[in-house]
């Protein structure tokens, strides 16, 4: 394990899946959501292609060892972009980064439930209070006095994209243990991009040829934020990345400005701002933690 460079790796992903989502919104109105998986499912794959014969491992990178876990890798991926892509056409970026910071408190619950990895009190309370924040960011959605049908919709999809993806996380974290994370990687565009393909009777269309750009920019940009991604949980632990996630609320405000003129509202930033404080609590107490073990080490070695 070197927690550093996980840390690493899975903020690079975060920025990058930020520039996804950008390109995925800028598209919401011109093509259904399943179209807008197979562009980034289908053109994340020449990327990860290159990034398996660059480091010398096509071989290696197509051999799979649990068949079926890369299945439901692919199921539960592709469902939860699906659900999340739509939201995009409903929602803020900022709104929906916002909500979807779901994901990482429950992937912390779920590491514990489904991974067996120690769920303390103090990062129990932290949870609890991200999930707040999640709450005080959806609360204008759900008033009855300014209830939308189409942002009520945006916050279902997220919600449910935010629950798939934390258990995709989780089941990533679990096929590290046998597959390559190059396999991961190839199988989860593959099977993503072939799970899109139901959703063609449903009303797929042909976009102009800006659009066909940005759909295919955003195949690309997610592959190599799918690499890093699922390269961090080589390095660390599912509960302690977790976390790291909240910085993507900072691109989100900014692309969202600058591209859509979007402003996030006084009740999204109070909830995100209460998100990253439980975050920075995870994570300061996750490195109180590590200078307590540190400080342990020399005292269980053995003097000559």
């Amino acid at each position: 394990m070197s927690p550093f460079r996980g840390i690493a790796l899975k903020l690079c992903s975060v920025f990058l899946f930020t520039i996804m989502a950008s390109l995925i919104k800028a598209t919401a109105d011109l093509v259904p959501p399943g179209e807008a998986v197979f562009f980034r499912s289908f053109f994340a794959m020449p990327i990860i292609v290159g990034w398996l014969a660059l480091r010398g491992d096509l071989k290696t990178g197509f051999k799979v060892n649990r068949p079926i876990g890369h299945f439901w890798r692919g199921a539960i991926g592709v469902t939860a972009m699906g659900f999340g892509f739509a939201s995009l056409g409903f929602l803020p970026l900022p709104e929906v980064t916002a909500i979807g910071y779901a994901a990482p408190m429950l992937t912390v619950i779920f590491a514990a439930v489904l991974l067996g990895e120690r769920l303390r009190l103090f990062r129990m309370a932290a949870v609890v209070l991200g999930l707040v924040g999640v709450v005080v960011v959806m609360w204008p959605r759900l008033s009855v006095d300014e209830i939308d049908d189409v942002a009520l919709l945006g916050v279902i999809c997220i919600l449910i994209s935010a629950v798939l993806r934390a258990l995709a996380q989780i089941h990533i974290r679990k096929l590290v243990a046998t597959e390559e994370t190059s396999a991961i990687v190839f199988y989860f565009s593959l099977t993503a991009t072939l799970f899109s393909l139901l959703s063609l009777p449903f009303g797929w269309t042909w976009p102009g040829m800006s659009a066909v750009v940005m759909l295919i920019a955003s195949g690309l940009v997610g592959g190599i934020a799918q690499i890093f991604l699922t390269a961090s949980y080589k390095h660390a632990e599912a509960a302690l990345l977790a976390p790291f996630d909240y910085a993507s609320i900072l691109f989100a405000i900014l692309f969202g400005y600058v591209f859509f003129d979007e402003v996030p509202t006084q009740m999204v930033l109070a909830g995100s701002a209460i998100v990253m404080a439980a975050g920075g609590l995870i994570i300061w107490r996750e490195r109180q933690l590590g200078l307590k073990r540190g400080k342990a080490r020399p005292g269980m070695t053995p003097q000559g």
